[in-house]
């Protein structure tokens, strides 16, 4: 995009097309907005009438949109009505830049039927104007208007198929929304929903900004994934870091109520982030859309459906999975579905073909191979219950076994293997953005072009598997420290004396990064990150150092353990103490009253051997009967 220059390229005009959705006798005419060649717009205009909303990054405005002669470009009096988007804190010197990203978006967008048109951007007081169609409504503002500000389910199944497929356009575009709300999806003239943002979470990443609260922020908080809290380190965002935002929306349909309402930002981020809290899916929702939803909401996203699969289940919302894959309401008698908490959605999003390289699938929590059958083999043939048939080197007859239990290897790498860069890789890389060597591999192609996500980086890594080399793994339970030689790691570590700490990996982010906690330290015992470049394996065949820190950590146990149940036993000594003080005054008292009671029976004439209450206690049975022992009156 060139420098602006106060004039805008004539658009061409409008023209109407048949949609074509698998019906020909039905034909829907569509009016398609003009095709504009250059999406600056000269600011003399744009002319901002009155405000209409605000959000995270700026405001709302309704505005008119002059038109001008196709032959001069001069003002000619029509207008037309449209939304600003009129982005705040940014500086001056980042104007360009920004204008400079939205070049791109703007014409991807252009290729889209279920996101908002955009007329283009200019520059008004200062501020970028994000220009867009306006709308009329939105589904956030027509659940505002309803009982108990919730959609019904036929309005969600619909609403949510035009989300998914404004979505999924944006993803071919290579674009994320990272901002998918109720009050961002619009309504228009055919009551359809279309994306409302274009993705400016994704415009705004790497351009400082003026407040420092929203350098960080990708997204509105409450509907905002792990990941987007901190994406060089707990990160990457990717396609399903949308899937997060997609669900929360959906969760607000059904409820009205929007997830973490009435928390502040820290209490949003200790939730989310740090104990992996979820937004609460409500009861009675069909089992398809209870699946995926609850899939959207996994804390690592490689674990969340893709879009594909939450489309189709929008379509079904009554279809299950079974071994066959979806199975509709219709076709239930060709398979028994399986219950949706066992979903494995990571498996489904790369298909095995006849011909495919295969191994047993680690499991990711422990590194390890849940079938140590198949090391490695050749997929010949499959069948309709998702069930290869692997032919292994030393068996005569191919193993038949579930695609759940095997995943694709291409070029020698897998999906989920530790991968370093290659020196000269590594040094093209590190000339851009500080990042670690080390890494996960997240996808491989059959050509060999893979992604992977590394520490210091937002997003995933892409480039071709002659770049990679294999990496030593790490898994949830190893014991690691950082390395020798070491002066000066990423992130704090505990050090004693001049040796660094030895901890236990209790978490591995999507990117490698690991989360390590320290048994060994009484107090202040912090979790730290770590990169996984810098830190080394301690084993207790391999190490004697960690032997004899253990062993002093079984005397520490020892020692502590001894005065704790001391402290433990006077505790109780002094309750039991305390308890029979009050019991000893108890009885004492009542000893008193009794003696008092036996003192007022003997005035009365009565036994005293039958001291006691009188008015409860009964007269014997031979009183009753025979009148014995009774005092008449006289």
């Amino acid at each position: 995009m060139g420098s602006p220059t106060g004039s805008s390229s004539p658009s061409k005009e409008s023209f109407e097309y048949e949609l074509f959705d698998g019906d020909a006798e039905n034909l829907k005419t569509v009016a398609a907005p003009p095709i504009q060649s250059n999406p600056w717009i000269d600011p003399d205009f744009l002319k901002l009438t009155h405000r209409i909303g605000r959000g995270p990054f700026g405001d709302v405005w309704i505005a008119t949109l002059h038109h001008f002669t196709d032959d001069c470009g001069d003002y000619s009096g029509n207008c037309r009505e449209v939304a600003v988007k009129m982005l705040n804190f940014i500086s001056e010197e980042q104007i360009q830049p920004l204008m400079k990203k939205f070049e791109s978006t703007f014409y991807k967008c252009q290729k889209t039927q279920h996101v908002c048109w955009l007329y283009g951007i200019s520059v008004k007081n200062g501020k970028i104007c994000i220009v867009m169609k306006f709308y009329e409504g939105s589904v956030g503002g027509k659940m505002a208007h309803l009982k108990g500000d919730r959609l019904p389910l036929s309005d969600i199944l619909r609403y949510g198929i035009d989300v998914v497929q404004g979505v999924m356009e944006l993803h071919s575009q290579g674009i994320l929304v990272l901002n998918l709300k109720p009050f961002n999806l619009l309504l228009d003239e055919q009551d359809q929903a279309v994306v409302g943002d274009i993705g400016i979470p994704m415009l705004l990443r790497g351009i400082p900004l003026s407040r420092s609260d929203l350098t960080l922020r990708l997204g509105t908080l409450n509907y905002m994934a792990p990941e987007q809290w901190g994406p060089d380190v707990r990160g990457p965002i990717s396609y399903e870091t949308d899937c997060w935002g997609f669900g929360c929306s959906i969760v607000e349909m059904f409820t009205g109520v929007s997830p973490w309402y009435g928390k502040s930002a820290e209490e949003i981020y200790t939730a989310v982030v740090t104990k992996h809290e979820k937004p609460n899916v409500p009861s009675g929702l069909p089992c398809a859309i209870e699946s995926v939803v609850k899939g959207c909401f996994e804390y690592d996203f490689r674990n969340r459906p893709s879009f594909a699969d939450i489309l189709f289940a929008l379509k079904n919302p009554n279809a299950s999975f079974g071994n066959s894959g979806w199975i509709c309401a219709r076709d239930k008698t060709q398979g028994k579905g399986n219950d949706f908490q066992n979903c494995n959605w990571l498996f489904l999003k790369d298909r095995l073909q006849v011909g495919d390289y295969v191994r047993s699938r680690k499991v990711a929590s422990l590194n390890k191979l849940e079938d140590m059958s198949i090391v490695e083999g050749t997929a010949v043939g499959m069948d309709s219950d998702m069930y290869v048939l692997v032919r292994v080197h030393g068996l005569h007859d191919p193993l038949r076994i579930h695609a759940s239990h095997l995943e694709r290897v291409s070029l020698g790498f897998a999906a989920g293997d530790w991968v370093r860069l290659n020196t000269s890789s590594l040094q093209i890389s590190n000339s851009r953005q500080k990042q670690s060597s080390v890494g996960i591999l997240h996808s491989v192609s059959r050509d060999g072009k893979v992604e992977v996500a590394f520490l210091g980086l937002e997003t995933l890594w892409t480039g071709h598997c002659s770049e990679l080399q294999m990496a030593e793994s790490f898994a949830i339970g190893q014991f690691v420290r950082i390395k020798v030689g070491t002066v000066s790691p990423r992130f704090e570590w505990p050090r004693k004396e001049n040796a660094w700490d030895t901890g236990r990996i209790s978490w591995i982010f999507p990117n490698g990064c690991l989360l390590v906690k320290f048994p060994g330290r009484l107090f202040g015992n912090v979790p730290r990150l770590a990169d996984p470049a810098e830190v080394e394996l301690v084993q207790f065949h391999t190490c004697v150092g960690i032997v004899e820190k253990y062993h002093h950590l079984e005397a520490v146990h020892w020692a502590v353990r001894p005065v704790i149940v001391t402290l433990g036993f006077l505790s109780v000594l002094k309750l039991g103490i305390l308890v029979v003080s009050i019991g000893s005054k108890a009885v004492g008292s009542k000893k008193k009253h009794n003696d008092q009671q036996s003192l007022d029976v003997q005035a009365a004439g009565q036994d005293p051997n039958n001291s006691g209450n009188v008015r409860w206690r009964p007269p014997s049975v031979a009183n009753i009967f025979f009148k014995e022992g009774v005092t008449t009156a006289r």
